[in-house]
């Protein structure tokens, strides 16, 4: 064990009475965690990294360990609180809130302290770049652009600079970006991104270079940062000892929920805030670090004992609440065998008989027969289809499943597809409101312009000339000359501008004057207008809830629903419905039955995802990820033969399955025998023939020689 690592056991002595002690339902592991520090100051209490498996009451733990700090006397005013996830820091903070104002004996009347501190890294970035912008030379009205907006900015760019029009196909503008974003976010020089991540892009590592650095400048000129400046300035605002420093002192206790999920640039972050770590409390799981592709690194959870100047105190979670001994028996197995990794073994006090299921199937469309009709047994069991989910390691593994459920009428929710900031009349709004903000913003413009009636691009860019070239660009918009055929159209448009731009209007009333100018646009651009204006209305209404435009549209932008339906509940489609998800989905979710389709390899691990190492073990993770889902009943199907789509000279074709290389015959025994289904009977197990028997010998022997 390092040396700078502290490993304490937890204290197995009996805790207090429950009704004088308000922390004596946690278990032994949880309140070692939560008392750690006891009663020393915040400057003399060592940095703490707890390692929480999957259900192991992390929310809860980190809840308390706040509401045990404020009773010890901490200033809720000092307590910094980091999610990762909008919905997960207003969990948190209601959570928090709950469980303080349960140990400070409240009335139900009372208002417990809030945690004026608490949010996602971005969202708490944007608030400290405001009050820091003067210092480090931001304009205060900086407004931020969403991923659709900075693409669009790195298109035109890469337009202006003539790299549409190479005889070589150059990346297209979402891939200029997602390069630009993941050599931010994890600090690497272009050329290793380009090396490991994009090598079909290496050639063009100049060319590249030269459009991000017009793309910084363009947004330094239009007062506009993206989603990954958030934390880039942050970080180098902190680069700067005297302002490190400050905003260090801010804050007593930082705390960090779901720490396997950071970045390079987030890890940064916290330790220049606090170079010794005191105070500082991080939670997570480097067994459920599975976004790689966002940039984040498992790497700063196992190296988090060596991000301070003093040790750091490390405390483990292992008792589970949600799924049932067997099926942690084979989640456990799984993780085992991880190369590298923070050691634990899960265990709950759920006894069960069942053990997970190894399904053998003959092909992709038996798989979705048997889980259709395996879910339909469930449900006769007294299971209801929401209490179940079908997860997968990519959205196209479900597509003859999604048909199958479809001839069956088994109505089901699949997470993906458009996001609530994809859809263009949310867009179109966004950008009238972010044109108010900030009248410099040249993305937004040109959005909001063009829902003029009769102005194109040529008209809309020579009014954004003009906005750039004037000392107050949004008096220029509203003194340009239209053309006698718009001048209609464009006063309209003009009054509304001048109204939301109006100091003396009041949020929402902005909102409110765009919506009114948008509704009739909306009818003219739109087929389905009807649907669309009542999302637009539910914005409205959303708007409602934010103190200011500012607020209002830094938030939706840092962290915006999935879907306009998030705003009131799941969708209405049936009165109980299947969750179908990708793995990466689902994190954070469980269920009380799980399917796992083709968990073989080529799927589970990816073909695409097998390139190193690092990638494998990732893949793995996501198996474990997907198994702890499940709190009764597991299924892992493995299909002999399916079909893959590919661009090659043979077309799509099938390929024989063989089970995923991280179930391995050692591991069998955790399973329930792995003998062949059949859809005809409902599910039930049949003899296997000889034939096929030979066949799957002859597959498992492939698989133990791979493992």
């Amino acid at each position: 064990m390092p040396p700078e690592l502290i490993q304490d056991a937890p204290d197995t002595t009996s805790l207090p009475d429950r009704e004088s002690d308000p922390f004596a339902r946690l278990n032994a592991q949880q309140r070692e965690a939560v008392e750690h520090g006891g009663k020393l100051p915040p400057s003399q209490q060592p940095p703490l990294l707890i390692v929480a498996g999957a259900g192991s009451g992390k929310t809860n733990t980190l809840a308390h360990r706040v509401a045990r700090l404020v009773l010890e006397g901490a200033d809720p005013q000092r307590i910094l609180l980091l999610s990762f996830s909008r919905r997960a820091a207003a969990d948190m903070g209601r959570r928090v809130g709950q469980v303080i104002a349960q140990v400070l004996g409240l009335a139900a009347s009372d208002t417990p302290p809030q945690l004026h501190w608490s949010g996602t890294f971005h969202a708490i970035g944007a608030r400290l770049l405001r009050e820091y912008a003067k210092v480090i030379g931001l304009e205060e009205d900086f407004t931020i652009q969403d991923r659709g907006d900075s693409e669009d900015l790195m298109g035109l760019l890469r337009h202006d600079m003539g790299l549409s029009a190479t005889e070589k196909r150059f990346p297209l503008k979402a891939t200029c970006l997602a390069i630009y974003s993941r050599a931010v976010n994890t600090r690497q020089d272009l050329g290793e991104v380009l090396q490991q991540h994009f090598p079909w892009c290496c050639e063009w590592e100049r060319p590249l270079g030269e459009l991000f650095g017009r793309y910084v400048d363009a947004k330094e000129e239009q007062h506009v940062l993206d989603y990954d400046d958030l934390l880039l300035f942050w970080a180098d605002m902190l680069g700067d000892a005297q302002i490190a420093q400050s905003v260090g002192q801010r804050f007593d206790h930082v705390l960090v929920d779901e720490y396997q999920d950071t970045n390079r640039l987030q890890a940064e972050i916290l330790q220049r805030m606090k170079p010794d770590g005191a105070g500082v409390t991080a939670v997570g799981d480097d067994a459920q670090a599975i976004y790689s592709f966002r940039g984040a690194t498992v790497r700063n959870i196992l190296d988090f004992p060596g991000l301070f100047t003093q040790p750091v105190r490390l405390l483990t979670l292992e008792q589970n609440y949600r799924s049932t001994q067997p099926i942690l028996h084979a989640s456990n197995a799984v993780i085992a065998d991880a190369p590298e990794r923070h050691v634990k073994h899960l265990w709950s006090d759920k006894p069960s008989s069942q053990k997970p299921q190894l399904v053998v199937i003959p092909d992709e469309a038996e798989q979705a027969r048997w889980v259709a009709n395996r879910i339909l047994a469930h449900r006769e069991e007294g299971l209801t289809l929401k209490s179940q989910a079908v997860l997968f390691r990519t959205a196209t593994h479900s597509a003859a499943l999604e048909l199958e459920l479809a001839r069956r009428n088994i109505p089901f929710v699949k997470f993906g597809g458009l996001k609530f900031l994809e859809s263009g009349h949310i867009k179109d709004l966004l950008a009238l409101l972010r044109l108010a903000h900030n009248p410099s913003g040249r993305m937004a413009g040109l959005r909001a312009l063009q829902l003029i009636p009769g102005v194109g691009p040529a008209t809309a860019r020579k009014v954004l000339d003009l906005m750039a070239a004037a000392a107050d660009p949004a008096d220029a918009l509203l003194n340009f000359g239209a053309p006698a055929n718009i001048a209609l159209q464009w006063q309209a448009f003009a009054d509304t501008y001048a109204l939301m731009r109006r100091a003396s209007a009041s949020w929402p009333t902005d909102i409110l004057a765009a919506r009114d100018w948008y509704l009739p646009q909306l009818q003219e651009r739109y087929d389905d207008a009807q649907a669309r204006a009542a999302d637009i209305e539910q914005l409205a209404v959303l708007a409602n809830g934010y103190a200011s435009r500012e607020k209002f549209l830094t938030e939706l932008t840092l962290d915006p629903p999935e879907a306009s339906s998030d705003f009131s509940g799941p969708p209405l489609r049936d009165e109980d419905y299947l969750t179908l998800s990708t793995i990466h989905s689902a994190k954070g979710q469980e269920w009380r039955s799980v399917h796992i389709l083709n968990v073989v390899d080529g799927c589970i691990p990816s073909d695409l995802a097998t390139g190193s190492e690092a990638e494998i073990a990732e893949e793995r993770r996501l198996l474990y990820v997907a198994m702890t889902r499940a709190r009764q009943y597991l299924h892992l199907v493995v299909p002999q033969r399916f079909y893959i789509t590919q661009q090659t000279p043979q077309g799509d074709r099938h390929v024989n399955g063989i089970r995923s290389r991280f179930i391995t015959p050692r591991m069998l025994p955790h399973f329930e025998d792995s003998l062949w289904f059949s859809a005809e009977t409902n599910g039930a197990r049949t003899p296997m023939p000889e034939s096929v028997r030979m066949l799957v010998r002859q597959r498992a022997r492939q698989s133990w020689n791979k493992s």
